[in-house]
């Protein structure tokens, strides 16, 4: 496979992933706003933005943070701009993806901008999740188990624990409690999940080990942190250099056996460091891949001038 149509590949799954990930924190942060009488509303705002990586000075509003993280089309961290760099990536490896799945995305483009002025960001949020849903299902359905699937899932496994660990950063916003356990599990589609797995009501322990390390839950990190790893396996083969791609699958299984070897009380108490550590892994795994399978930037530029 090309380099640039695997680079393609592997953020299209990590952008819409973000994009439905990003939908599911500002939802459930817009709703703490709402219901904590006792929020101090620019500090969660400014702490919000800080959990995204998307830092803001001054007094930080609500519509500052829907700005930035839910419609400004030229950040690729916010749901707007995930979306259009997905469809963007998916024009350049158009050759291999399915016409179900462009089409999905350009459908998708094209009515980021009526959905974008709905009269509730909820029901924004909500479009977003099922537009994403649809082009994972339909990537799932159309794509053969190649390598072109195997970039895509790639991307959306680190991306998707790295958000999950992001949502989990909410429990400490600096200016309110944070949402509770059952709304995370709700969240993150994993409230049924958790009450058929665990057969128990949601303690903070158990729902927390839940989303944490639970190899069964496709939204859990451990369960990406070992998809990813698998992953870069199977692109790998029986190839023999295997330098930089065991090096990035060393950083995701660090990660996980942290987690999975660690007791749920001791990370609980450290949670934000945790879950920073978690993110720090991804991205390590995600520049190594970077360097392991796609072009250099400065060979991208010098074949364009050649051009």
């Amino acid at each position: 496979m090309l380099s640039r149509i695997a680079e393609s590949l592997f953020w299209i799954g990590r952008y819409v992933e973000r994009a439905d990930n990003t939908a599911r924190l500002l939802d459930v942060h817009l709703n703490v706003l709402l219901e904590d009488p006792w929020v101090d509303e620019p500090s969660a705002n400014a702490s919000i933005l800080t959990v995204m990586s998307a830092e803001a000075d001054g007094p930080v509003t609500r519509s500052d943070v829907l700005q930035r993280l839910a419609f400004d089309r030229d950040r690729t961290s916010s749901i707007a701009g995930s979306l259009m760099a997905a469809r963007e990536n998916a024009r350049r490896a158009r050759e291999v993806i399915s016409t179900e799945v462009w089409e999905s995305l350009n459908t998708t483009r094209m009515e980021l901008s009526r959905w974008s002025r709905a009269a509730r960001p909820h029901e924004y949020f909500v479009w977003v999740r099922e537009r994403t849903a649809v082009v994972r299902g339909l990537a799932s359905a159309t794509t053969s188990r190649d390598d072109a699937w195997h970039f895509l899932e790639l991307g959306r496994s680190l991306e998707r624990a790295d958000m999950i660990a992001r949502l989990l950063m909410t429990r400490s916003l600096d200016g309110t409690t944070g949402p509770d356990w059952t709304t995370l599990l709700r969240t993150c589609s994993a409230h049924e999940a958790y009450l058929r797995t665990v057969r128990a009501l949601v303690t903070e322990e158990r729902a927390a080990e839940f989303l944490l390390v639970d190899r069964l839950f496709p939204r859990s990190i451990a369960y990406n942190l070992d998809m990813a790893e698998s992953i870069l396996a199977d692109i790998e083969g029986s190839a023999r250099s295997r330098t930089l791609a065991g090096r990035a699958q060393l950083a995701l299984g660090r990660a996980r056996t942290n987690l999975e070897y660690s007791p749920v009380r001791e990370i609980l108490d450290d949670l934000a460091f945790q879950m920073q550590a978690v993110q720090k892994a991804c991205a390590t795994a995600s520049d190594i891949i970077r360097d392991r399978y796609f072009l250099p930037d400065a060979t991208v530029v010098w074949n364009q001038e050649a051009l």
